[in-house]
């Protein structure tokens, strides 16, 4: 890993540029690439955090504090591709976990553990898994106090299929110099939100959305369409409008 960090997140903003250009006043990002341009419309950007990542200190760990990103939005809107384009641009997907100055997790590994009574209700598409309660904030913002602090941490991996936390399969994640969370509710809780960065929101249209959600949910997940448009309508949209889109007025608000 690079001495100076923070060479590499200029590197990265500079990348960051050939994907996206500023647009709305500065306060949104817009799109270059074609395929990207299906995948959303715009991304508002946030200012850095009031105290800056200090690179001169290594938190007793020998590691120095990484750059942390945050990527939200809706259901389906693009989040995971936004992640995903970054990486590419930098040169990171084909290396060895180990190995990557850039890594990204996603708050879906963080659901909480389901009741009985819940798990049967989930079952049925009848659990909200869009509603803050849904998942261990606690436990998230541990881990990524932990990555801050450069540490090596082991994030589950969540089953779709049966709802659940698979508990034979996690990821490590190696300190790294960037690294991105991503998922619809990242800014919601506000001791989450404090430790970015950067703060990404990805703006796609809520048609769009629901266009891709359902193939994925019936292909990938094993849904059926009267679950996956129920759930959507019942949950996903409500919960959208109360929990992850105020977090865009609230990012665009600048000092």
């Amino acid at each position: 890993m690079a001495t100076n960090p923070m060479s590499f997140v200029a590197t990265l903003l500079s990348q960051m540029s050939n994907l996206f250009f500023l647009g709305n006043r500065g306060r949104a990002l817009y799109s270059k690439v074609k395929d990207l341009r299906t995948s959303f419309r715009f991304l508002h950007t946030h200012k850095m955090a009031e105290k800056p990542v200090d690179y001169t200190n290594t938190n007793g760990t020998g590691s120095k504090t990484p750059f942390l990103i945050g990527v939200a939005g809706g259901t389906a809107s693009g989040k995971s591709t936004v992640c995903q384009r970054i990486m590419e641009k930098l040169g990171q997907q084909q290396k060895e976990h180990n190995e990557r100055r850039v890594v990204c997790i996603s708050q879906d590994s963080f659901y909480r553990t389901l009741t009985a009574a819940e798990r049967l209700r989930a079952e049925r598409g009848q659990f909200n898994f869009d509603h803050p309660d849904a998942f261990d904030d606690r436990r998230l913002l541990g881990v990524l106090k932990d990555i801050l602090a450069g540490k090596k941490v082991e994030v589950p991996e969540y089953d779709y299929i049966n709802n659940t936390i698979n508990p034979h399969r996690s990821h490590t994640i190696y300190p790294a110099d960037v690294v991105l969370i991503e998922g619809i509710l990242v800014f919601y809780f506000p001791e989450v939100r404090e430790l970015f960065h950067m703060k990404l929101f990805v703006d796609t249209d809520s048609d769009t959305r629901l266009a891709r959600r359902v193939p994925r949910d019936i292909m990938e997940r094993g849904r059926d369409l009267e679950q996956v448009l129920n759930q959507y309508m019942n949950f996903v949209k409500p919960a959208f409008e109360e929990f992850c889109l105020p977090v865009s007025t609230v990012l665009l608000s600048f000092d």
